[in-house]
């Protein structure tokens, strides 16, 4: 069998150094005799498509002993490739995909942080690919799979994902060149060298022990133990009246709620748990720990003042920092498009205000013209700043406001539904209980998400107990698949309809609860 050239892939998003490593395996084998190749195929857009980068490798000596010069190709096929570099563990998943990795010839070497694309991070529900499942998948397909938070790494070393890539590569012992030849030729690039070399040195000792993730290890839950007498009460109330398995969410909705408004707001979220609470169910608990995390989720409902005080806290404005990466002597310019739309306007406003806005005439018009388009605001400046904090101390009186009346009224008679179905039907009743993921984010996301919600408890409503816990399960799942709700509309059809005044095939009346839960 003729020589065959070193086929290597490498699949990096923009600005991970993809080029650069590619540019150092060619010259790496350029400097030690063999002919290289290099060639690249740019994604979309970042996420949408990364860019692939391939390079051949082809010993120069050979090239001359077979009397001729190699013809080398310009893209990776599959079942074809020795080495695939993939530099976060989607992009290990589409090598997979696309037939590059094979269990009798290639080793692949992948980060298995996440950088989540466009279609996960646009989901309704929760879009994200099961990571454990990606690496089941690649472990299956590749000859040698060597995989480790590369990202971290390089983090770790002030240096890029592609001096890990690099240093990951030298230490599988893929390619027929020592440790000395692959840190030479970084130092040869003269950018970088220190950072890049200590990034190279990391990965290569890993990549030596056939890196893999390790197991992590279990974190401690300490329970919090405020000075404020309000909120010490509080954690008290959750410790003393409601099962131990349901301690850590609760805790967290109280933390959530009184981060969002304050001690009296996390006050009712325990007084309408207590109610749950009581319901005799034989579920193990587990509805009460389900309401208490969409319980809290709800009550913290996206409005204009929650967006505006988490666009202007201490720990963003560090995070952003961070992940620019920026000296302490550099100063961050942050720009947020904003627009927003009468209706929200209006929900931010007092009540009174908020109601007379919406139903005026000329004032009206003049906010919606001046609405129409949005806006750009730099929240790094003061003005900027004041400004969103100014609609951050809107919270004050959001419990006064049409989008609370609005909010709370759904959420009591959804937990109505929820006990009146918990006793006889606990697994139903868990399944409307996440039906809440429903209703999340603010403007259309908001109106779409609560249109799909308000379908399917209708349906609920109407059907009653008659109504199976995996039929109500595949409606949820149809409304999160897309936002015009087509899917759930489809799914609903389905379902012939069971008219209202049958109660014996257990249509939930809704005029007479069964159960009366939370204050009114």
């Amino acid at each position: 069998m003729s020589a065959q050239p070193i086929k290597i892939a490498i699949l990096a998003m923009g600005g991970e150094g993809g080029g650069v490593l590619a540019d150092w395996i060619v010259n790496l084998g350029e400097h030690h005799g063999y002919l290289a190749q290099n060639t690249s195929v740019p994604g979309v857009a970042q996420r949408t498509g990364a860019t692939i980068y391939y390079v051949e490798l082809y010993p120069q000596a050979q090239a001359q002993a077979d009397g001729g010069h190699p013809v080398l190709a310009l893209m990776p096929l599959p079942g074809d490739v020795d080495v695939v570099l993939a530099s976060e563990l989607m992009e290990a998943g589409r090598a997979v995909q696309r037939g590059l990795v094979t269990a009798e010839r290639t080793t692949l070497i992948a980060s298995t942080h996440r950088v989540y694309s466009i279609a996960e991070k646009s989901a309704m529900g929760d879009g994200r690919v099961d990571s454990t499942q990606l690496l089941a998948h690649a472990r299956r397909a590749a000859r040698r799979f060597i995989r480790f938070d590369m990202a971290e790494a390089a983090e770790n070393a002030g240096s890029v994902i592609s001096a890990v890539l690099f240093g990951a590569l030298a230490g599988s012992g893929a390619l027929p060149f020592s440790r000395a030849q692959f840190e030479a030729t970084i130092e040869r690039g003269g950018v970088g060298v220190k950072p890049s070399l200590k990034a190279f040195d990391a990965a290569f000792t890993r990549a030596q022990g056939e890196a893999s993730e390790p197991d992590k290890p279990q974190v401690k839950i300490t329970p919090p133990q405020p000075r404020h007498p309000k909120v010490r009460a509080l954690v008290e109330r959750a410790q003393r009246d409601f099962p131990i398995d349901a301690h850590p969410m609760l805790l967290e909705g109280v933390r959530r709620l009184i981060d969002y408004q304050d001690t009296d707001y996390a006050d009712l979220y325990l007084n309408r748990m207590v109610s749950i609470c009581a319901l005799p169910t034989d579920d193990g608990g587990r509805l009460l720990r389900e309401t208490a995390r969409f319980l809290a989720l709800w009550m913290s409902y996206e409005d204009t003042a929650r967006v505006a005080q988490l666009k202007t806290r201490d720990t963003r404005f560090e995070r952003v920092r961070t992940e620019t990466r920026a000296n302490p002597d550099q100063v961050i310019d942050i720009h947020e498009f904003m627009h927003p739309r009468l209706q929200e306007i209006c929900e931010t406003l007092p009540g009174f205000l908020g109601r007379w806005l919406m139903n005026s005439g000329l004032p009206r018009k003049l906010v919606e013209r001046l609405t129409r388009k949005g806006r750009e605001m730099h929240t790094s400046s003061l003005p900027g700043y004041l400004m969103l904090r100014t609609v951050a101390w809107a919270r004050c009186w959001r419990r006064s406001t049409m989008r609370y009346a609005q909010e709370n009224k759904r959420i009591e008679a959804w937990l109505q539904t929820i006990a009146q179905l918990a006793t006889s039907h606990p697994e139903l009743a868990v399944e409307v209980v996440q039906c809440q993921r429903l209703v999340k984010g603010y403007s259309d996301t908001h109106e779409n998400g609560q249109r799909n919600f308000d379908a399917v408890m209708e349906a609920v409503q109407r059907i009653g107990t008659a109504l199976a816990p995996a039929t109500l399960r595949e409606w949820r799942e149809a409304a999160l698949a897309d936002e015009r709700g087509d899917k759930l509309r489809a799914a609903l059809a389905k379902q012939a309809p069971i008219s209202r005044t049958r109660s014996d095939e257990g249509v939930i009346n809704k005029n007479t609860p069964l159960v009366q839960v939370g204050p009114r």
